[in-house]
């Protein structure tokens, strides 16, 4: 046996291996290995909790809320930070690079939270974005190389060159230069090279050269061809799978309109918040002043009580001291607050319905919170802006024309649906059979050596030589056709392309009609509370008049106390509905342009596309010095379907109707080629809405620290807040 596996190894190796897969790879022991000793702890290791590691790089830092939060036991003075509007609107942008919101989605779904680097993202995104898109018609450069070595035994004598025992050294070497056109061309371009040293007699040479140089070109005649078709499918050939640059730029588009989404719902939050806080303010002085008076009651009558006098009775001294602290804790309560859910977007009305729940400390933890500062610094935030109380009119007719353009919502839903008519387009070119037109063109060379630099050679003395010399040439043209029998997938991608388009189109046109209903209720909204603005103040007016009355009376022993420290409750809530009604109002005025679209606007918040890099800039300055003429930067062809109609005006004066800039297209199911708006923006009438005068405050600037860089990321561009009469 042992003498047998010695003359053949090659025996042995494969029963080796043979019994390697029979008993397994690993070694089995007499005893079975535990990790622990018995299964519980097994499951207390494996069960256990472990700690990610993770570079801290971006860590909160250890004396960012070093500070305890302010409440009813801090008894250190307070010092406060009077802010506007403004000024809350430029710092929570400013440090906002995670697009806050007052719900806590950061927490509950993080995934889902808009934040600074999610455009820039999309349009990087190495499957579906831009460049992606634009890397299918990028040129491919491959090569490779193989070295061979045979040595077989032949049965046909002829087929071995004239012997039956084989031996030959080979050496392969391939290269190849590959282009796809828009038009869904290929081109190719092939450099061959191949090595041949083998014993059989029949050889010219012992060892010979073979290279070629080959084109080749591919155009798909029916499916698959245009400039159309593969900006929006890209080379894809299985129907319903889109990802033409166009489609690319659509996603892009639709994930800037989910950007400015996230700003506009952050800036409704930080209004929404800061009148929370405004209203608490007033809400705490109306209640401190109640206090006050039913303190200042409450001593007389407990003066009249000890001394024995009429009026301090036993039944009146516990009335108004039962006053007092009742006031005393509504103070507490409207100094410290209560957690519970204050005014946001979204809760009952677009931009937010008011609700004014909280306490100072929590309305001003809440403006810190979305504002992206410390719980506490030592200081307390306090609104220094007043409620507008002016009326405010606004034109129906251009309200409703402004809301269909501006809505950011009805944009992404109209690129959406743009979108889905590119794919529509797309999916009704797999219905035409697949038939390619295929060229190639080579030029042969073969000879004893590679290369030779002596002039005078002999026929095939070198490859290189016959290859240059032209002798050999070939060409071959065909037709090859692929057709499906029965288009089965093709018609149900177009089928199912077809039904999302109108689907589409349906919720475009739903979406018109919810923000149309949304509008009209935040202009009803606006009129309602303005009127009971007015109102208010007349109650609170009267509810003055009446306490001065009653406590003139009361003084003079002609009123009973029943009725002055009703009167005080009747001021206290008078006063404290009047501060709600002027909050009510603002943050209706501010819902108005959230429903119309206008809000970035009246806050004096716009948007910009960051910088092109420096390669692109050079780019373009090159491409404008050659032609000679200003040619803008799309990826769209001037003679493909439009996507878009280029950036929107942001500025409420260049306002164009809605007739003249979106086209009517829900009803039809062809698609169309839109056309741009034939009036020019500046033959546009405007209105811009009555509202009251405010000093207009100096741009701010943007600390650049806070805004990392980030390849064409979107960034926020502050502006004074509009302010007309």
């Amino acid at each position: 046996m042992r003498h047998a596996f010695a003359q053949r190894p090659q025996l042995a190796f494969t029963t080796c291996l043979i019994l390697a897969a029979a008993v397994g790879c690993r070694s089995r022991s007499a005893g079975d290995f535990k990790a622990c000793a018995d299964d519980d702890c097994y499951r207390a290791i494996a069960t256990q909790i472990e700690y990610p590691q993770v570079k801290q790089c971006c860590a909160t830092s250890n004396d960012w809320a070093s500070l305890e939060p302010l409440s009813l036991t801090t008894t250190a003075e307070t010092e406060y930070w009077d802010v506007e509007l403004e000024q809350v609107v430029q710092l929570a942008l400013s440090q906002s690079e995670v697009l806050r919101d007052l719900g806590g989605a950061i927490l509950q779904s993080p995934s889902s939270v808009n934040t600074y680097w999610n455009s820039a993202l999309q349009e990087t995104d190495p499957q579906f974005g831009i460049d992606a898109a634009l890397s299918a018609f990028d040129a491919q450069f491959s090569t490779s190389i193989f070295g061979e070595k045979n040595d077989r035994a032949i049965n046909n004598e002829f087929f071995g060159g004239g012997t039956r025992i084989l031996n030959q050294d080979a050496l392969v070497l391939q290269s190849q230069l590959t282009k796809r056109a828009v038009t869904g061309t290929e081109f190719t371009f092939r450099h061959n090279v191949e090595y041949d040293a083998n014993n059989a007699p029949s050889n010219l040479f012992p060892s010979a050269w073979n290279v070629n140089f080959e084109s080749e070109f591919r155009h798909p005649l029916l499916q698959g061809s245009g400039m159309q078709f593969n900006r929006i499918a890209g080379p894809s050939r299985t129907p319903g799978l889109y990802g033409g640059v166009l489609i690319a730029r659509v996603n892009t588009d639709i994930e800037l309109a989910d950007f400015e989404l996230a700003v506009r719902n952050l800036v409704s939050n930080i209004e929404n918040a800061y009148w929370d806080l405004y209203f608490s303010y007033r809400d705490l002085d109306a209640k401190i002043a109640a206090r006050d008076a039913a303190l200042d009651t409450w001593r007389r009558i407990h003066a009249l009580y000890e001394t024995g006098r009429r009026g301090g009775e036993a039944e009146k001294e516990a009335q108004a001291r039962e006053q007092f602290f009742r006031f005393q804790e509504e103070v507490q309560n409207a100094l410290s607050g209560r957690l519970l859910d204050g005014t946001r977007t979204g809760n009952g009305s677009g931009g937010g319905t008011f609700r004014g729940n909280g306490g100072v400390h929590v309305a001003e933890r809440r403006l810190r919170r979305i504002m992206g500062l410390p719980p506490t610094d030592g200081r307390l935030l306090r609104p220094s802006a007043e409620p507008i109380t002016a009326p405010v009119q606004f034109d129906w007719a251009q309200v409703t024309s402004e809301t269909l353009i501006r809505r950011a919502e009805l944009r992404r839903q109209r690129f959406q649906t743009r979108r889905r008519e590119l794919e529509w387009i797309a999916s009704k070119n797999h219905l035409l059979p697949r038939i390619d037109a295929i060229g190639r063109y080579r030029w042969r060379g073969f000879g004893d050596d590679l290369l030779d630099t002596d002039s005078n050679n002999p026929p095939f003395d070198n490859a290189d030589e016959n290859l240059t010399g032209g002798n050999f040439q070939e060409w071959q043209l065909g037709v090859e056709l692929t057709v499906p029998i029965g288009y089965r997938r093709a018609f149900s991608a177009t089928r199912n392309a077809q039904m999302q388009l109108a689907r589409a189109r349906a919720i475009l046109r739903e979406q018109e009609h919810q923000i149309l209903h949304e509008v009209s209720g935040a202009v009803a909204e606006m009129q309602r509370a303005y009127v009971v603005s007015q109102t208010s103040f007349n109650r609170f007016d009267a509810a003055q008049q009446q306490l001065a009355a009653v406590k003139a009376a009361f003084e003079a022993e002609k009123a009973p106390l029943d009725l002055l420290l009703d009167a005080q409750r009747r001021l206290a809530d008078a006063q404290s509905r009047y501060f709600r009604t002027l909050a009510e109002h603002a943050i209706a005025v501010k819902n108005v342009h959230f429903a119309k679209g206008t809000l970035l606007d009246y806050d004096g918040v716009f948007l910009s596309e960051g910088g092109w890099p420096s390669l692109a800039q050079r780019d373009a300055a090159r491409r404008e010095s050659r032609r000679g003429r200003q040619v803008p930067l799309n990826y769209a062809s001037s003679r493909a379907s439009r996507v878009s109609y280029g950036p929107y005006e942001q500025h409420p004066d260049k306002i164009l109707p809605i007739e003249q800039t979106v086209p009517n297209t829900i009803e039809a199911i062809e698609i169309t080629p839109l056309e741009p708006p034939k009036e020019s923006p500046s033959s546009v009438s405007t209105w811009a809405p009555e509202i009251l005068s405010v000093p207009i405050p100096t741009a701010p600037t943007v600390d650049a620290a806070v805004q990392p860089a980030c390849y064409h990321a979107t960034e926020l561009v502050l502006l004074p807040m509009l302010a007309e009469e």
